[in-house]
């Protein structure tokens, strides 16, 4: 059974920056596109950054330029570094192998970690 396990929120001031880390045990990630998402309250989750496994990286138009996303197959990690962070990205993060056609997540969620944006 694979098992994700997310780390690295907290409560940031607008402007700054986090570096989440996922890691992913019970399957390897190489052959897979993997994710971030995001749900914030009453909210639906939103993929917030793609990588497929040949490292082409792909963000909604809210997001470009501020978040990047990157993995590590020989430690089965992916990480999101999120800078000039506003209130609005406030929410849990999440990060999930990403299905093909409809981009849900693949496998079960983790817990994810909690990113809080405010003075």
């Amino acid at each position: 059974q694979v098992q994700l396990v997310e780390s690295g929120g907290g409560l940031v001031q607008p402007g700054g920056s986090l570096r989440l880390s996922c890691a992913v045990s019970g399957s390897t990630i190489s052959i897979y596109s993997m994710g971030w998402y995001r749900q914030a309250p009453g909210k639906r989750r939103e993929m917030v950054a793609r990588i497929t496994s040949g490292g082409r990286t792909m963000y909604p138009d809210s997001i470009k330029g501020r978040f990047t996303i990157s993995r590590d197959s020989a430690k089965n990690t992916v990480s999101l570094q999120m800078n000039r962070l506003v209130p609005e990205d406030t929410a849990v993060y999440y990060c999930n192998a990403v299905r093909d056609i409809s981009l849900q997540g693949m496998w079960n969620w983790g817990q994810g970690t909690q990113v809080t944006v405010s003075s």
